[in-house]
């Protein structure tokens, strides 16, 4: 709950430091005092958008910082989830804006995400404002409400998770299609492709030998020539390099026995002799291998030109990217040609998932079926105390095909007599009669969901006397068990059944208009209560009044 409210520079207020109480307060005031100000400030630390415009004039900065207590309530673990210190007794909400535009939120003075400030507030404080009525006109409000009041969260998580396998494997099953019906209509120019290049023979590295056989039959004679002159120099009959040495090895020989430093020269001769006969023979070898073979370079250009042409056409700058195409091409096909029992299986698993989230709904459903009967009696024993007596008021809930929140949707039906039939509570009830179902609503919810914190933004439109003392009476009630609930409200009954009471009100100062807050002491209370019930000019009589209505008479 809230414990204490720090506000500056924010609209009509300079500056308010306001402690909050637990249990059921009331803040009054006359129409634009600046009671929606406060809710405004408060609507900033829930993580609402902010406007720079809100900042008052004249200052460069705004800040609403609320001290809250959280021993109550489970939450520790979302500060451990998200890396932040905790103080159950003492946890600081603080948001700051800037005349430039700039929003900065904390938590604990770690700053903070406005999303993750969001998604503490909605755990902390609930603000019933008029327009919250209209959501009466909403199915998703009105399902939330049901799975409330059931605690089916365990259900709606089982759901939650067989629907979404149901979906991704539907999401499969449909991309699997288009792809098919893609492949399909390209399976003949596919086919055409592939075969192309499997009547092609490709081979690897292909094309890079045929370019040196190219290479070498369109130089053959060349290559001829050369080879040619260098077997007659190294073979020539008396003035080759081999014969030549020869007869050098075999004059070294003759003195070796007489003079044994030349040995060695021998040896070494006699080895470049034994090279240069087998490189002599090599290059016999390819004069033997080289010749002119117009027909076989024609072929070979042919089937380079091929490669070529292949290459082009593919834009791909080789055989071997040629043959991953050929492969990518192969594998699409057999794809295609398998397509139909792929499909087939991930129909199979689709419908059994769809099955399985059937019946998950089904479990679901049965939930909220009970949870309506609940809702059905507890409404109206809250709504014939607040005076609509032969009301009726029925949750309709009807099949629907699976969405993300199950396979059934609410309808709130509302009567307020025996003579209309049952219509839905927003197309039927008048402004009153919505404030009381949306009370009654909120209390049976915070029973429930046990919030720390709900204020009702003048909840009593449309009501007064009596029924606006039972509605009193209704927040008390959901004030109990340290809840926190406050109301702000113009009708005195509702106010005079405050624990708490706070008046804010609008003063024109040499800065400009203010707003301010303060809490009422007993005496104010009844001064308060009595201006209330009589306007301006307090009589004995409304003070009296007062007085009754504070100590629990009517």
């Amino acid at each position: 709950m809230i414990k204490q409210l720090y506000i500056k520079n924010y609209t009509l207020i300079d500056q308010l430091t306001m402690t909050l109480h637990p249990g059921f307060a009331v803040i009054t005031g006359e129409t634009g005092a600046g009671k929606s100000i406060i809710l405004g400030a408060i609507g900033l630390l829930l993580g609402q958008r902010a406007d720079s415009k809100a900042i008052k004039t004249g200052a460069d900065r705004c800040t609403i910082e609320a001290h809250f207590d959280l021993s109550r309530y489970a939450l520790k673990d979302f500060f451990d989830r998200n890396d932040i210190d905790y103080d159950a007794t003492d946890c600081i909400l603080r948001r700051e804006l800037t005349a430039a535009g700039k929003s900065r939120a904390f938590i604990n003075d770690t700053p903070v995400a406005l999303q993750l400030m969001r998604e503490l507030g909605e755990q902390l404080v609930d603000i019933h404002s008029q327009h919250q009525n209209l959501l009466l006109n909403k199915e998703n409000f009105q399902l939330s409400v049901v799975d409330i009041i059931a605690g089916n969260n365990k259900q709606r998580q089982a759901y939650g998770d067989a629907f979404a396998a149901y979906r991704k494997a539907l999401a499969q099953q449909e991309q699997l299609k288009a792809d098919i019906d893609e492949s399909r209509r390209n399976e003949d120019f596919l086919r055409f492709q592939c075969n192309e290049l499997s009547d092609a023979h490709l081979q690897p590295n292909e094309q890079e030998t045929l370019e040196q056989e190219s290479e070498t039959l369109s130089h053959a004679e060349e290559i001829k020539g050369a080879l040619y002159e260098a077997n007659n120099l190294l073979n020539g009959d008396e003035q080759g390099i081999v014969e030549q040495l020869r007869q050098t090895m075999t004059a070294l020989n003759a003195i070796e026995h007489v003079y044994a430093p030349i040995s060695d020269v021998a040896q070494r001769l006699d080895s470049s002799y034994i090279e240069l006969k087998d490189i002599a023979q090599e290059i016999g070898m390819h004069m033997e291998r080289i010749d002119f073979d117009p027909a076989r370079l024609e072929a070979i250009n042919d089937r380079l030109d091929r490669l070529y042409s292949l290459q082009q056409k593919h834009h791909v700058d080789s055989v071997d990217e040629l043959l991953s195409l050929q492969q990518k091409w192969q594998r699409q096909l057999e794809q295609i040609d398998n397509s139909d029992e792929q499909l087939r299986l991930l129909e199979q698993q689709t419908a059994e998932l769809h099955s399985k989230a059937e019946a998950a709904a089904e479990a679901l459903s049965l939930t909220r079926q009970e949870a309506a009967k609940t809702i059905e009696q507890q409404m109206k024993q809250r709504l014939v105390p607040l005076g609509i007596p032969n009301v009726r008021f029925q949750v309709l809930i009807e099949p629907k095909q699976l969405s993300h929140d199950g396979a059934d949707k609410a309808s709130f039906l509302f009567s307020a007599n025996t003579s209309t039939p049952l219509q839905p509570v927003s197309q039927v009830a008048s402004g009153g009669e919505i404030a009381r179902v949306m009370l009654s609503l909120k209390a049976m919810i915070s029973g429930a969901v046990k919030l720390p914190t709900i204020i009702f933004d003048e909840i009593d439109t449309g009501v007064s006397g009596k029924i606006a003392e039972k509605m009193a009476l209704i927040m008390q009630e959901m004030a109990e068990h340290d809840r926190q609930v406050i109301s702000i409200t113009h009708l005195p009954q509702i106010a005079a059944r405050g624990l708490h009471h706070y008046k804010v009100q609008k003063e024109e100062t040499p800065q400009g208009t203010r707003s301010t807050m303060t809490e009422l002491t007993p005496e104010q209370r009844i001064e308060e209560i009595a201006q209330m019930l009589s306007g301006e000019a307090i009589s004995e009589a409304a003070l009296q009044n007062a007085r009754e209505l504070l100590n629990g008479d009517s």
